[in-house]
């Protein structure tokens, strides 16, 4: 299904229509009521223009409006009230629900012929449940409450009908589950009660189980899918519905029994893989049943339907769904600079500790009148590589610091404000979303990470850029480091560029940078299991000497590589411990926690649904 990129208003269509209309060119006045339908499906305007072209086309008017591959929406609704006009609102109906599953925010449905009661009588109860759920597959669970409006005419036949086919447990069913997704659980409970006691079954303990759980109650909710096991014991999505139901009730051994059942059963069953390894995460913590599941998804890409196990893991945690705060006094004064235009004026800050140049920069940047002063003498110096390397990025004179490598090219900055944001559903999905930088040069990547572009003017970058510029400097430097993993992947791991490359920024001076091209590391590691010892040899590595230099002064990037090497791969026992002891270093501030509040409203541009039955 298609939409239509010409865009007039309405009411201009309709003028067009009609123009049409009266000189009796019924193809163009068809394609303009099209065109309206698809901006202004209930508009009774555009109903009535519709009646005019059906009085002039007569029989053949419902041929004005064909069906083919990739029929625009708006052709489609049209055909579907044409349909219903001609005595056939049984096809009618269903061309409705494809249109609501390609655009299910509109009110395609919100017409009197599908909520007069009169539908539900004319179309066999068998056919009316069948749409109820196809509606509901294209559905989220519950529906967020600006979208239900949308939906509130199938709401309406579904009443319609239980009225007339008040024993009919598939509609029932179907019914309440369509009611449950819409908010009225009361409602979905009361159907579903009904539908088991007239015609008990497997899918009605299913969907009763559902509106118990949706209501709050989980006893009845768990003995409803029990019983939904009995009917069929082969059905293991439903096994992963109670150990789902189990695990949200605090319940987390009897929820694992029940998934290692299902295992039992069939080791390779996609709902109770993803269930288990989500549940032993939950229980654990250890990384390595995320991996397990990231590395299923890999190798079963034809999973039976969409699973958010993985994602809603990693969701909230640190560079397994999103980049850590920065922290330190530099973070601070951004934060406070931000949140006081006049604090920059003539103001000093003394820096008395280390700071990542990154941070320096961006402080600068953000408030050119602050005076900066830091101490002299900190050893081991923050100014100098941790290790021998070929290339540096930033260049020290004094108390400043400036870029040592060439802006990025307009393309490249224009790229990465497409892509850069500070969440992501989880590693893998990050290394796919940043293949859009596989075409920039070397020398573009490594100058976005010190010459970040300004945030873009969409809702995420003015919420980045105008709240926290640190996060959006963060962020940028992460998505140009996972570009770098896209670099010349025609090359060996062991001896290639992107490899190179990155070990020269993880052994560089502690910076962000630092963290973030360890994360590219750690997510390459996350996709490509040939690389994962030597990915967590590095991280140990780079670990151990974070570890070693904290001891005789701070670190301000300690928690975060700690949090780096517990996202890590195969890391050595040893490894992680330290990393768990590092992580637990400090509590967090107060500003940390303002900032993982920004971050949960940055989530909302990129939250991911978890569908139910």
């Amino acid at each position: 299904m298609a939409e239509d990129d010409r865009a007039l208003p309405a009411a201009e269509e309709l003028v067009l229509a009609r123009r049409a209309l009266d000189t009796g060119d019924l193809e163009h006045a068809a394609a303009h009521v099209a065109a309206a339908l698809a901006q202004a499906p209930t508009l009774p305007e555009v109903h009535e223009t519709l009646a005019r072209l059906v009085a002039a086309g007569g029989d053949g008017a419902v041929d004005l409006f064909p069906l083919h591959h990739h029929a625009f929406v708006g052709t489609v609704v049209a055909r579907a009230h044409l349909l219903a006009a001609a005595g056939r609102p049984a096809e009618g109906l269903d061309l409705l629900v494809a249109a609501t599953n390609h655009a299910p925010g509109t009110d395609w449905a919100g017409v009197p012929w599908v909520t007069t009661p009169d539908l539900a009588e004319r179309l066999d109860p068998d056919r009316t449940a069948r749409v109820l759920m196809q509606v509901c597959a294209a559905a989220p669970d519950p529906v967020p409450r600006a979208g239900r409006a949308a939906l509130a005419a199938y709401l309406t036949l579904a009443r319609n009908a239980v009225t007339v086919h008040p024993e009919h447990g598939l509609l029932l069913g179907a019914a309440s589950a369509l009611a449950r997704r819409l908010g009225e659980v009361p409602l979905a409970v009361r159907w579903a009660t009904r539908g088991v006691r007239v015609a008990p079954s497997k899918i009605g303990e299913v969907w009763l189980g559902y509106a118990y759980r949706s209501a709050g109650r989980t006893r009845d909710a768990l003995a409803a899918l029990t019983r939904a096991v009995a009917h069929d014991p082969d059905d293991l999505a439903v096994y992963a519905d109670i150990a789902g139901t189990l695990a949200d009730d605090g319940r987390l051994d009897e929820a694992l029994d029940w998934i290692d059942r299902a295992l039992a059963r069939d080791p390779s069953f996609d709902c109770a893989v993803h269930t288990a390894h989500r549940l032993r995460h939950q229980r654990d913590g250890d990384v390595a049943h995320l991996v397990a599941l990231a590395d299923f998804v890999r190798d079963h890409p034809d999973d039976s339907h969409e699973h958010g196990d993985l994602a809603e893991c990693c969701r909230g945690l640190p560079w397994l769904g999103q980049v850590t705060p920065a922290d330190g006094p530099v973070a601070d004064a951004l934060r406070r600079v931000v949140a006081d235009d006049h604090l920059g004026l003539g103001v000093a800050v003394r820096l008395d500790v280390p700071v990542p140049p990154s941070a320096l920069r961006t402080l600068v940047t953000t408030a050119p009148g602050l005076r900066v002063e830091m101490a002299d003498g900190v050893d081991p110096d923050p100014r100098e590589p941790r290790r021998p390397t070929a290339r540096r990025l930033w260049r020290y004179t004094d108390t400043t610091v400036e870029p040592a490598v060439p802006a990025p090219s307009p393309e490249a900055c224009e790229r990465v404000r497409q892509l850069a944001h500070p969440a992501w559903p989880h590693p893998p999905a990050a290394y796919d979303g940043a293949v859009g930088l596989a075409t920039l040069d070397l020398s573009d990547l490594l100058g976005l990470l010190v010459h970040p572009p300004e945030a873009p003017s969409t809702a995420l970058g003015r919420v980045l850029g105008g709240q926290d510029p640190a996060l959006w400097v963060r962020s940028v430097q992460v998505w140009a480091c996972l570009g770098l993993l896209h670099h010349r992947t025609d090359e060996p791991w062991d001896d290639s560029t992107r490899r190179r490359v990155l070990l020269d920024l993880v052994w560089g001076v502690e910076d962000w940078v630092t963290e973030a091209a360890l994360f590219a590391l750690v997510t390459a590691a996350w996709v490509h299991p040939a690389v994962r010892a030597d990915v967590a040899r590095v991280v140990a590595d780079r670990l151990d000497d974070v570890a070693q230099v904290a001891r005789l002064r701070p670190v301000p990037i300690a928690v975060s590589v700690a949090h780096l090497a517990l996202a890590t791969p195969d890391l050595a026992p040893g490894a992680r411990a330290l990393a768990t002891a590092l992580a637990g270093i400090r509590p967090p501030t107060t500003d940390a926690r303002g900032v993982r509040a920004l971050l949960n409203r940055v989530r909302r541009f990129l939250g991911t649904v978890v569908r139910r039955r």
